[in-house]
């Protein structure tokens, strides 16, 4: 993985404007576009899932859910787990992406 940023407005505090709803909608959308390209195209899969964690870890430094850290960072594990073949967890790309589009859609409702 590369460690250059890829969402250079979020990570100049963008991404603290968006709720946590819409962070983890974001989170999803990504895993989207992974799962849309897994198997079809590598470098377009591994840049899906850099940016997935990328949010997760803004999400993760957002001080205003430091009382969510341990589920925020739950699902950062469970995306590893599924990029490694879901052997700890059973973890996979298609559940994930089930479980951020409820965010991403309770953040469609809320406007």
């Amino acid at each position: 993985m590369t460690t250059q940023i890829q969402h250079k407005n979020l990570a100049k505090g963008g991404w603290q404007e968006l709720s946590l709803t819409e962070q983890l909608g974001n989170v999803g959308s990504e895993i989207s576009r992974a799962l849309r390209w897994q198997g079809k195209d590598d470098k377009l899969f591994q840049g899906a899932i850099e940016r997935a964690f990328e949010l997760l870890d803004f999400t993760l430094g957002d001080p205003r859910w430091q009382k969510r850290l341990k589920e925020i960072a739950r699902a950062r594990e469970l995306l590893c787990d599924a990029i490694f073949g879901g052997k700890e967890y059973k973890s996979s790309l298609e559940n994930l992406e089930r479980y951020f589009f409820q965010f991403a859609l309770a953040s469609r409702l809320r406007k």
